[in-house]
């Protein structure tokens, strides 16, 4: 089902312009935006490709999900998934990061649904990350290394757990755990869950039920706040390999079998 119509009146009115202010912004004329709303006519690709634009939400959200349900212009509930929008720019138009300071990150599990907890957060602009929405998470003690603690992971985030790539890493929100940064591995067609593992393997790896997971953001870079020394680049460089062997071991126990 095409929601194009419906959507396209409901994003507008949670911007609260009028046909005609929406459609100066587009520049088309304005019986062309009431055409829409009343589905007498669709837009073309170069039409959906503005509205996807200037609401910042991907053609297929625009599309293929009933937006009505959201009543917010900071967030849109779909179902159990949420889907975050307006991508914050400034005024040359370039995506904005917000940062979850140290000090505010324990709050993040209650102020991660809440627009003026999120408009209050610090922004960064980091102009070579990819298009989507990214934000900027503290990483807290040495189960990731060679993460060091008080460095910061900026991800990109995540709608479908579904698109989980086993063995990268991501910051999740999670109903018990809070805020964690870990390696994921998807076991949701197996048992309905994300195993998290710690690259620091005195930590024991977790199970977590998806329906727990709350918010999940896909590594896109670092920024660290500290020098590394050399003993920890060497131990960074044998974490790796191991790493590295690890994968290579995995695939050829499969071509094994």
């Amino acid at each position: 089902m095409n929601f194009i119509a419906t959507n396209i009146k409901h994003l507008r009115s949670l911007k609260k312009l009028s046909q005609e202010a929406l459609a100066s912004a587009l520049n088309v004329p304005r019986s062309r935006i009431g055409s829409y709303e009343e589905n007498r006519s669709a837009p073309s690709i170069e039409m959906l490709l503005d509205f996807s634009d200037y609401f910042k939400l991907p053609v297929d959200i625009l599309l293929r999900n009933d937006l009505r349900k959201a009543n917010d212009a900071s967030f849109i509930e779909l179902g159990n998934q949420r889907v975050l929008f307006p991508i914050t720019v400034d005024d040359a138009n370039e995506n904005l990061i917000e940062i979850v300071p140290i000090k505010a990150s324990a709050g993040y599990l209650n102020g991660y649904d809440d627009p003026e907890y999120i408009e209050q957060l610090q922004n960064i602009k980091l102009p070579f990350l990819p298009t989507g929405k990214h934000r900027a998470f503290p990483i807290k003690g040495d189960s990731m290394l060679p993460m060091k603690d008080g460095a910061f992971v900026i991800g990109k985030f995540i709608e479908d757990l579904n698109e989980v790539s086993s063995g990268k890493t991501y910051v999740l929100l999670t109903l018990n755990d809070g805020m964690v940064y870990k390696r994921v591995y998807n076991q949701i067609e197996k048992n309905g869950t994300l195993k998290l593992v710690s690259d620091n393997t005195a930590y024991e790896a977790y199970e977590v039920p998806i329906n727990e997971v709350i918010e999940l953001w896909e590594f896109t870079c670092s920024i660290n706040t500290q020098e590394y020394n050399e003993e920890e680049l060497k131990i960074s460089s044998i974490i790796s390999m191991f790493n590295h062997l690890g994968v290579e071991l995995k695939s050829l126990e499969k071509h094994l079998k």
